[in-house]
């Protein structure tokens, strides 16, 4: 874990040392990434929660008492 912590430092310390149009050019990446990440983690949950409803797995109710019991 040490050398990762090295590794992360350097790399937070060489991105400061960049001018800021480079710097901004990085956030605009790394924020796009991230959006894509996430986006990616939504559409597999998505197919998940699909396999499981067409299985039989997923149960639905409108009452508290038996929403409370299925957690």
């Amino acid at each position: 874990m040490r050398t990762q912590t090295l590794k992360f430092d350097n790399i937070v310390e060489t991105i400061y040392s960049l001018p800021l149009e480079d710097r901004m050019e990085i956030k605009n990446l790394l924020e796009h990434n991230i959006a894509d990440t996430r986006r990616n983690e939504i559409a597999a949950n998505y197919k998940k929660s699909q396999e499981e409803h067409k299985s039989g797995k997923l149960k639905f109710s409108s009452k508290i008492s038996a929403l409370k019991k299925m957690l």
